[in-house]
């Protein structure tokens, strides 16, 4: 059973007791992604992300590590453009230290100053590593360009010029606003006892800042039609389609999903049947949904070579233009609601999967996460539904087209074909 209380500092907690499993995965999630960002701040959430890993009063970088490897357990984070999230899993019977290792590192990182300038390069790095795999960056072209004009267009790593500017003071205000208790949950999943754990989220909490919950800003965009080519030395041209999709949590998310699993979500896709297996054009094809607290969008990918592009994209509208016109079969409705079916139930077969689904649904959507509703949503999904979803999806104005690689001679040609059916499928 999920219980959401609150501790004495204001932190929210959510917890889901697991008697069936040894482990316990233990999530600290601050409402603080690239959303919250101004322009000149720009990746200063994954920038704190790193720092906190540096070195508290406590410990050193080495000690942090040292000592999570000394207790059997993991210990890591990422950020997302809505949240970060700080998190260990470890045996049941090492969930005191492994708190109590996890609260040094929110409430006292040091953000030295010398490991700071040191850790720049480390995240220029990082970001020129996205920019040299083409995969990466036609994804951030496609969704930039897509959400342009909203936080959601800006990137969760930062520009190499806001990176080279921030400061440690930057650091400090920007932790002093956003790392507070009331924009805090903490997330626990696994083996535990109750009583214990609270007291041990009591004790190593104790000193948490506060401040306020932080409001999210609005995020959704203008509709229209963009295009975005980079002129790029690779071995394949990679192309990416984005369209409009549904907000997280709502009751439409899981026809879409289902939608995305009969386009291209699977072996027995759409997608990977007509460009991989009966045409043999590209290795890799697929969609997948995005959900965000106010927006979403579905996003279709292909990587194949220079001299298939033009052709896998006129297949993959192909595709999407007979989505429009005849929906999809009862046979197609049954499998794929299934198979999103069996992914959801056997996605939550860990502590760390529940940990993150509970702790994620709490910060942003202020709700408890629930399996069983999860279910029943896809369950009720109607073929109905699923032609409503794709007129929602397809018949919009709204769609973005990125494309990377080398595109001298068929840039022109690939805007044209996305252009023009745009003018046909949508009149």
């Amino acid at each position: 059973m999920i219980q959401v209380t609150t501790l004495s500092n204001g932190m929210r907690l959510v917890t889901e007791r697991m008697e069936s499993v040894r482990s316990v995965s233990v999530g600290v999630w601050v409402n603080a992604g690239s959303v919250m960002e101004t322009e000149r701040q720009s990746g200063i959430s994954h920038f704190i992300e790193h720092m906190l890993f540096k070195g508290t009063t406590n410990r050193d970088a080495r000690t942090i590590a040292t000592e999570m490897d000394a207790l059997g357990g993991t210990i890591n984070a990422f950020t997302s453009k809505e949240c970060t999230c700080y998190y260990v899993k470890v045996l049941d019977e090492q969930i005191e230290p492994a708190i109590e290792i996890l609260a040094d590192l929110y409430l006292n990182s040091t953000l030295s100053e010398e490991l700071l300038e040191r850790e720049k390069g480390v995240i220029l790095e990082e970001i020129a590593m996205t920019h040299d795999t083409p995969e990466d960056l036609v994804f951030e072209s496609a969704y930039e360009a897509f959400y342009e004009g909203t936080p959601l267009s800006g990137e969760i790593l930062g520009t190499p010029e806001s990176i080279s500017a921030l400061k440690r003071d930057d650091l400090v205000s920007y932790m002093e606003t956003y790392y507070t208790a009331e924009n805090t949950v903490i997330a626990v999943a696994g083996n535990f006892e109750p009583e214990t754990l609270i007291e041990t989220l009591e004790r190593a909490f104790q000193d948490a800042k506060h401040g306020e919950r932080r409001p999210y800003p609005a995020t959704k965009p203008q509709k229209k039609v963009t295009t975005v080519m980079h002129q790029k030395e690779s071995e394949q041209v990679n192309a990416c389609l984005v369209f409009p999709g549904c907000p997280a949590g709502t009751k439409e998310y899981y026809a879409l999903a289902i939608l995305s699993n009969v386009l291209g979500g699977s072996m027995s896709s759409r997608l990977f049947q007509s460009i991989r297996e009966d045409r043999g054009l590209a290795y890799s094809v697929y969609s997948y949904p995005t959900a965000c607290r106010d927006t979403g969008c579905l996003s279709l990918y292909a990587g194949c070579g220079e001299k298939q592009a033009e052709e896998v994209l006129r297949l993959m509208l192909k595709e999407i233009t007979d989505l429009l016109q005849n929906g999809i079969t009862e046979e197609e409705f049954r499998r794929n609601k299934q198979q999103l079916k069996g992914n959801f139930l056997l996605g939550m077969e860990t502590s760390s999967t529940h940990m993150q689904a509970i702790g994620k649904n709490l910060l942003l959507l202020d709700r408890k996460y629930d399996l069983e509703t999860t279910i029943s949503r896809i369950e009720c999904v109607t073929m109905e539904d699923i032609r409503e979803m794709i007129e929602h999806v397809f018949g919009s104005k709204h769609a973005s087209f990125a494309a990377v690689g080398r595109l001298e001679t068929i840039s022109d040609s690939l805007k044209s074909i996305f252009e023009e059916w745009l003018s046909h499928a949508r009149g």
